[in-house]
Parts: C-alpha cells; structure tokens; sequence
C-alpha cells in the first residue's frame, strides 16, 4: 500500500494534469480558449435550458395525418396488388374519400379474389406485437364497389410508431443545426418534448422541425384546363395542387412521383452559377438516378414538379436528359431558407404532421441564480469541510481538502471532455461527490486512528488503515456506481444528467481518495518521518 513505483507516481499525476487541463477552459474567457494550442483541450461544461435558458416545444404527431398517410399508401398499394399479380384484376374509379379508399372493380366475378388480396396487403403494423391484425379493413359495396380502412386500434399502433420515427428525425434536424445537447424525449402516447439550451428562436426551430418536407418529383401536365380541374372535373391518375410561381396559381401534376425524397442521399445549401441566387443542391441514390434519367429521356421538352409538402417550390423544362442524378432545387429562396431545407431533406420527411402545442422561451434569470446558489453551497459546503478535516485529523485533514478540490476539477474536466450537459440535478451530483470523496477518507484515517492508538507507528499504521478500508470503500462506491448506471440508462433529462455526474463523480473520487491521498500521505510519511499521525 504505500509503494509507489516511479510509473505509477507518474500515471498518477498525468491523470490529475489531465482533470485540471480539462477543467481549466471553463473559467477562461473566449478570446483566451481560442487562443489555446490545438493540443490543449478547450472544450467547456454545456449548461442545460435550466441554467442557461434557451427554447422548450411541445409537439404532438397528429393521428388524423397518419390515417390519411396509410390510406393513400394503401391507395398506391392498391394497383401494384391488383394488376401486377396474376391474373391482373381491373379495377376503375379508384379515390381516397374521408376514412376510405373506395375502389370499383370492372367485373364481378373478380370481387371476391380482389377482397381476398386486398385483406393479404400489409399496413406495417406488429401483429404479434400489437395484437391486431396487420392489414386493413376490407368490406364489400354496392355496384362491385371495394372499401378499405383501418381500424381504431391499427391508427393507434400506426401513431405510436410514428411518434417514434419522429422522435429520430428532429433529433437528426436539430443536430444538423449544431445544437449542442437537446433533450428530446417522449411524453404519454403521442407528444415530443424539446429543448434546446441556448436557442434563443423558438419560432424558427418550430419551423424546422415541424415541417414535413416530403419532397417529390412528379410530370406536370401543361395541357390541362386548370378551371375545369378548379370545378371537379377531374381524371384518375393526376392531381392539382398550389404552384405560387406560376399564373394561376395551381398546377396539375402525374400522381406517381418520378422520385422521392427518400431517394436523396444529400442535400446542400449553394448558389446558382448564372443568376447568384440562393438553391439547393441534391444527390440521387443509385435507383433514383436511373428512375430520373430514364423519365428526363422520355419526355423532354416537359415540364416536372418539385413538390414539397403538396406545393410545388418549381417546375423546370427537361432540357436534355439528366442522368447524374444530381441537380437543383430553385425557388426564391434566401440564404436561411436554402440552408433550412436542404437540412430538412437531409434529415428526412417526417411520417405525419407534427403540431405545436407549446412553444416558449425559457428564461436563464432562473439559471443563473441557481448557479449562484449551487456554487455558494459548493465553496461554503468545501470550506465547513476543510475546517473539521483539518481540526479532526490534521495534516491527513490538509491532503483530504486537497485531495477534494482536485477531485471537483478533475470532475468538472471529465464532463468537459465528455461533453456533458451540467443541469440543477447535475450541481446537485457535484456537491453529493464531495460528501462521497469526504466519506472514503474519513473512513480511511479513522482507521488509521484506530491503529496508531493501538500503538503502532505512523507507516504501520497507515498500511493498515489503507487495507482495512479498502474493501468498505469499494463496496460503498460500486454499489452507488451500478444504481448511477441504472439511472444513466433508463433515465431521461435531469435524471440522467444527475446519473452522468455522480457516475463521473464515484471514480473521481476514489481515484483522488485512494490514490492521490495515499501518495500525498506517503511522500509526507517519507520526508517528514513523523512518529504517529494522531492530531
């Protein structure tokens, strides 16, 4: 216990150089960080929404969008089950209409093999796991109709799963904006909460993660009578929708997408080289590549639709045929809005709307009093300590005070390197660490105490209390470790930024208890050869 070979002396300090390097930056201004050498760290402590302010949204996916999603999917399903398998049942008037997608089928005798197919479709839900059946409602109609939709309890699976694909993507949008730490979680059955430290727009981050961004490329029919289309008069197989660039207003557009937006593979804000304006630049996967080359060739000379979110943002002539895959999106865009979208395209489409229930600045005039408050506890919390370690145990009380203090830097460099978030919990687990590191000591020189008043010297004395609190002091802090783990892993928010800190908080403290103590107790021991450690 109280040798110290020279490698271990030096690992010992180089982890303690490490912790105070680390924790260094965040009492250094920002004109003295940036001016630090590459190889010095310089990372500091994230503050939490509760302590720095910043921007809470409580969204709420909207059940009624997922329905409409499933039923015109199921819409779309619908020909490839009915015409591409054998033998090819036709069907006329297909049209989603309220909770439906109604469908006529030519003969009759068809019906009951169309039913029968119809029921087999799948609509993406677990059935083992729901309980439910995956597939839709299938029922039978006057005049050969066939009507398909989904149940109650189908809507709610589809929605709880679309809750937790949403989740995926505004956390991918808000990462793309470089927010540093948000929390994003899960409330009740079908809302997200977000925060987001230091963002200052709520409105502008709203904007961004609720829009849907499904992006297609569809044929535009420019022969179409716009008016008639505006009275009812339609035709299977196109749509018309909002086109704000072109006279008019509206364009009607092939309903079959060329591509999707699930074929972009990547997206970037850049500027046009003839006009300076603001677009964005897209890639194509391999399959969306051949699919755009393959239509471009076909109909040139024709106008297609970029759609976003059923409005189309342009719609260019097919000039020649474009078969990189690549391209651009043009649309009066600013240089915010380019750089929005093509984060958006990126991250991907969002499964249903989402909507904004709540949307608020959080204030940091909270934060900062509360930092006041935990830094005025931590330095009077230190100080009460020092003044009893240092009366009760004497010049072991002076290497525990300053063993501690290096303990709480090296604690503060660990959440730095690691890039932490520090919240209210998280003080809160700081100043338990002190409590904790206090505790191993003391245990430690009552042991030590304890020997020396049996009689034995000051070396003897310290081995022993050393290895007699060993084991006290590593089954304490592995216990309070694993529940730390727990809490870290099934936590969310405060409680697992609290579980991050005292986690940290454990192996600092033993390390500075057990390691740093000892060796500061040893080189005293050695060079000062007392006769007993007793005050």
């Amino acid at each position: 216990m109280l040798q110290f070979p020279l490698w271990k002396v030096l690992v010992i300090l180089l982890v303690v150089g490490w912790g105070l390097l680390s924790a260094l930056p965040n009492v250094l201004p920002a004109s003295v960080r940036s001016a630090l050498p590459g190889f010095l760290p310089s990372q500091t402590l994230n503050l939490g929404l509760d302590l720095q302010g910043g921007s809470h949204i409580a969204l709420e996916v909207d059940a009624t969008d997922v329905r409409k999603n499933k039923l015109e999917e199921l819409s779309r399903d619908l020909q490839r089950v009915l015409l591409n398998e054998q033998p090819r049942i036709p069907f006329r008037n297909r049209s989603v209409e309220g909770d439906n997608v109604r469908v006529r089928i030519v003969n009759e005798a068809d019906v009951p093999a169309a039913i029968q197919r119809l029921r087999a479709m799948s609509i993406g839900v677990n059935a083992l796991e729901a309980g439910i059946n995956d597939g839709p409602v299938v029922e039978r109609r006057a005049d050969n109709f066939i009507e398909l939709s989904l149940s109650d309890e189908a809507v709610t699976v589809l929605t709880r799963d679309a809750v937790a694909r949403s989740l995926e993507v505004v956390r991918r949008r808000i990462d793309e904006l470089g927010t540093r730490e948000p929390s994003i979680q899960r409330q009740g059955e079908n809302r997200i909460i977000v925060q987001v430290p230091g963002e200052t727009d709520p409105a502008r981050l709203a904007s961004v993660i609720t829009q849907a961004a499904r992006m297609t490329f569809n044929l535009v029919d420019d022969e179409a009578d716009i008016a008639a289309w505006q009275r009812g008069e339609t035709r299977p197989g196109w749509r018309l929708v909002p086109s704000p660039g072109d006279a008019g207003g509206f364009l009607v557009i092939q309903t079959t997408p060329i591509v999707t937006g699930e074929q972009l593979v990547n997206a970037q804000q850049n500027f046009d080289g003839e006009t300076g304006n603001p677009v964005v630049a897209f890639q194509l996967n391999n399959r969306g590549a051949v699919d755009f080359g393959r239509a471009s060739t076909e109909n040139r000379g024709e106008r297609f639709a970029i759609v976003l979110d059923d409005e189309v943002v342009s719609a260019p002539v097919i000039r020649t045929p474009i078969t990189t895959g690549s391209g651009q999106i043009e649309g009066g865009f600013t240089t915010e809005t380019a750089l929005d979208l093509a984060l958006m395209l990126r991250a991907g489409a969002l499964p249903a709307k989402l909507q904004v229930v709540e949307e608020r600045t959080v204030s940091a005039d909270l934060g900062e009093a509360s930092v006041r408050a935990g830094v005025t506890a931590a330095i009077g919390g230190l100080a009460l300590t020092a003044i009893f370690m240092m009366i009760n145990y004497g010049v072991l009380g002076v290497f525990s005070v300053v063993s501690l203090a290096v303990n709480i830097a090296m604690l503060l460099g660990a959440l730095s390197a690691v890039g932490a978030t520090l919240t209210l919990p998280g003080i809160a687990g700081i100043i338990l660490t002190m409590g904790m590191a206090v505790d191993a000591n003391v245990l430690v020189f009552e042991r030590i105490h304890e020997e020396s008043r049996q009689g034995r010297g000051a070396l003897s004395a310290v081995q022993t209390g050393y290895q007699g609190a060993l084991s006290t002091i590593l089954d304490a802090n592995i216990t309070t470790l694993l529940a730390a783990i727990v809490l870290m892993y099934l936590g969310a928010g405060p409680v697992r930024g609290f579980a991050i800190t005292l986690g940290l908080g454990i192996l600092t403290s033993v390390f500075t208890a057990f390691l740093f103590t000892r060796l500061m107790t040893v080189v005293w021991l050695r060079t000062a050869k007392p006769k007993t450690v007793l005050v």
